[in-house]
């Protein structure tokens, strides 16, 4: 079965594409209307779904409060300048590098400089 992941909605449907053509099962937060949602509201209804979150947001970073291990998982994406030309480039990055079903429960940072991985 296909890895399922959701696209954060500070990340544009273009960075969701790049997902869906590398085969995951790919919704995003808009589409669904949860755009506006709090944080943990939202991380909560990821979860309860059982989906990767995809973001640009800093806060799913926080390896206090969203513990490597203890959710489906996190790709934090990390811009330069916040383009949308970069989040695709690095989006591209992520799915090139890696299978998020071989690394399930970790954080991944993608940044120009390279990807690190918290599990």
């Amino acid at each position: 079965m296909p890895l399922r992941v959701k696209v954060d909605e500070d990340l544009s449907e273009e960075v969701a594409a790049v997902f869906a053509a590398a085969g995951y099962v790919t919704d995003t937060v808009r589409s669904q209307g949860w755009g506006g949602l709090l944080d943990d509201e939202l991380w909560v209804r990821i979860q309860a779904e059982g989906r990767w979150l995809i973001t640009a947001d800093k806060q799913f970073g926080d390896v206090r409060k969203y513990r490597p291990g203890r959710h489906a998982g996190v790709v934090l994406i990390r811009a330069d300048n916040e383009s949308r030309r970069r989040y695709l480039e690095l989006a591209s990055t992520v799915v090139r590098s890696l299978r998020l079903e071989d690394i399930p429960g970790s954080l991944v940072v993608v940044t120009p400089g390279g990807i690190r991985l918290r599990d």
